[in-house]
């Protein structure tokens, strides 16, 4: 019995060769399968960004009349100063960063800064007043895309420019970098005032344009904590 070819081993030869082509062909599906959910997730987005476009075009007369006051609202000094800090640390840490991801580098680090400091105070303030129904269904939807641009959108799409696939990264890349985008609205909302002490400057009647500079001692207990938050959430990142 021994000696018999059938207790060889040889025969299952046949059997392992065609479970690792079924196995082949299964990953190869299953890749075609995520390219596809992918191309229709970036289609999605890029329509989505479209039709934000378009509501913008429309509006951009008032956008024109409130532009100033926004650029005003965030050239405080202080704000000025705390932008310019979060950005260089942003970008220097890119190196241990890329240890970690290496999706992330000194181009994205730059862009998703300056998207944060431009646009994050404004998105943070108008959802806050969309809330309680101050803000139309248009310039919501435009504040969400705004967001979703800044935090991921624009990273997927140097992601796949400059490598040619979309980045695995992409799902988790929206949680970690909101995580950074809600707090840095809230940051740079920070006011004070006279009559109402330390708030937040959406909470404000006829914000942006109504916001008065507020020195920055005066809000430095709210601004400490969102700052230590902030840094911690990078440092988590890295280890």
């Amino acid at each position: 019995m021994h000696g018999s070819p059938r207790s060889t081993g040889l025969a299952p030869a046949a059997p392992c060769g065609h479970a690792a082509h079924v196995g082949s062909f299964l990953d190869a599906a299953a890749k075609r399968d995520d390219a596809g959910r992918m191309t229709a997730y970036l289609l999605a987005w890029v329509g989505a960004c479209l039709v934000a476009a378009v509501l913008v075009l429309r509006r951009r007369h008032a956008i024109a009349r409130g532009a100033p006051a926004y650029a005003r609202f965030l050239a405080h000094r202080w704000k000025l100063v705390t932008g310019a800090l979060a950005a260089g640390g942003l970008i220097a840490v890119t190196p241990w960063a890329r240890e970690v991801d290496y999706t992330w580098d000194f181009v994205n680090a730059t862009f998703m800064a300056a998207l944060a400091f431009t646009t994050a105070p404004w998105v943070v303030g108008t959802l806050y007043r969309a809330l309680r129904g101050e803000v139309g269904p248009g310039t919501t939807y435009i504040a969400v895309c705004v967001w979703m641009f800044s935090v991921s959108w624009s990273y997927d799409a140097w992601h796949l420019l400059d490598h040619g696939v979309y980045p695995p990264t992409w799902a988790a890349n929206i949680i970690a970098s909101s995580c950074l985008y809600l707090p840095a609205g809230l940051f740079w909302n920070l006011g004070w005032t006279e009559g109402r002490g330390l708030h937040f400057a959406f909470t404000e009647r006829g914000w942006p344009e109504a916001s008065r500079p507020a020195p920055f001692r005066r809000i430095v207990p709210a601004a400490a904590p969102l700052m230590a938050l902030a840094g911690a959430q990078i440092l988590y990142f890295l280890v």
